[in-house]
């Protein structure tokens, strides 16, 4: 009992008391005729049994109606490793994104052990070979992997390609025990509090297929993504919702009330990070479907992505003060935002194309620029070798520069080490 509850309670007793002095002796008459009409009975207690009601409660809901759409196709992901490489434990991804972690739990083979087990979802059959995507980060370092799927059945699964730098990878399985698969809705439809699911195995395979309910918190939201070697790969531009992710969610999806994957669930904020050692609730992120579809089709494919790169470091523009805006960029008033770029590397595209330092690009093509999300967004929609006009300001002038992307970002990652 809390205090508050305590004070309720105590203030209810003084009140019946001060009922009964102010009576005086006609309430003490009828509580004598009180304890006699009320006294426990005697005799036997077969009349105390009762039963269960045969009432049934229609709890049909949308909710579940989508969770039935897709359950069968949610599998748990088990990422298997040599015992020599399976510390116990989590790995620094793995703490920071939430793939479940099985402390030396051994596996069928003896060489093999657990290292980690996540979440993936089956988005393709085709002939007899079905196709799961999930986080790179939940196949990481893996020497083998078995999936799980939803009746318990484990089976071998083969890696078809990963990518780092927006943390997927795609697995393929033989299709003979595959009945249904996901579909894909389009993350640019989802709003800003309309419901979503997130299913996946929370704590490894003994929690599989958990359901969670939450709210689409933010359709667009930036955040630091790291790659394989620790190495910043850049930022993501991810869907943000307070359904319950918890380790091991990794690579399940998040749905909407149609059974559709909008997302891939990825990552959750756990603490603030500062030395206040903030605790943070509700806080998880999603790869939006629509990359998904982009960057999965092309590791079916090719096996792994080559992005066009710049060549350039850049900073989003609302980072620079109002000031330096006005006295280093010398923008007009009316840009408010653009990617400033603040370092051009050697023999790479922007170089030769004449971009400098402090140069603020707020268009390529017919695209607007935003920041350094948006240009890299925008900059994944082409291919090496293609052409593209970037616009840009310098000392307060709009200027134009034709760029031929020649240059990938692994090349760039290079040139900044």
């Amino acid at each position: 009992m809390n205090k508050n509850n305590k004070l309720i309670l105590t203030a209810a007793i003084a009140g019946l008391i001060g009922g009964g002095v102010a009576f005086g002796g006609a309430s003490f008459v009828q509580q004598r005729i009180d304890d006699s009409s009320t006294a426990v009975p005697t005799g036997s207690n077969s009349g105390g049994t009762t039963k269960v009601s045969d009432v049934k409660v229609n709890v049909d809901t949308q909710s579940e109606k989508a969770f039935n759409t897709i359950k069968d196709s949610v599998v748990s992901v088990i990422n298997l490793q040599k015992a020599s490489n399976s510390s116990s434990g989590q790995g620094v991804i793995g703490s920071i994104f939430g793939s479940g972690s099985k402390s030396q739990s051994k596996s069928d083979s003896s060489q093999l052990e657990t290292a980690s087990e996540g979440s993936g979802v089956i988005y393709k059959k085709n002939g007899n070979t079905a196709y799961i995507v999930t986080n790179n980060h939940v196949v990481s370092g893996s020497n083998s992997l078995e999936i799980i799927m939803s009746d318990g059945k484990k089976l071998p699964a083969e890696l078809v390609g990963k990518d780092s730098i927006t943390d997927l990878a795609v697995l393929k399985i033989n299709a003979s025990d595959v009945q249904k698969v996901a579909s894909f809705g389009d993350s640019d439809d989802i709003k800003v509090g309309e419901t979503a699911l997130a299913i996946g195995s929370p704590l490894g395979s003994e929690y599989a297929t958990s359901l969670t309910q939450g709210i689409i918190s933010a359709k667009k939201r930036t955040v630091s993504t790291a790659a394989e070697d620790g190495q910043a790969a850049g930022e993501a531009t991810v869907i943000q919702t307070d359904a319950a992710i918890n380790p091991g969610n990794s690579g399940g999806p998040l749905i909407n009330l149609a059974g559709q994957v909008v997302g891939i669930n990825s990552m959750k904020l756990a603490s603030t990070g500062d030395s206040s050692g903030t605790s943070v609730e509700g806080m998880g992120f999603a790869i939006p479907s629509n990359e998904v579809v982009s960057i999965i089709d092309q590791l079916v494919k090719n096996g792994k992505i080559t992005r066009p790169a710049l060549g350039v470091a850049t900073v989003d523009l609302t980072q620079v003060s109002a000031s330096q805006q006005k006295s280093v960029l010398k923008l007009p008033s009316n840009i408010q935002d653009g990617a400033v770029i603040m370092q051009v590397f050697g023999s790479s595209p922007a170089s030769n194309a004449g971009l400098k330092k402090y140069d603020v690009v707020t268009k390529v093509d017919n695209h607007k620029i935003s920041g350094l999300s948006g240009l890299r967004d925008t900059l994944y929609k082409y291919k090496v070798g293609d052409k593209i006009t970037v616009g840009y300001y310098r000392n307060g002038n709009y200027k134009t520069a034709n760029v031929t992307l020649t240059e990938t970002s692994n090349k760039l990652t290079e040139q900044a080490k």
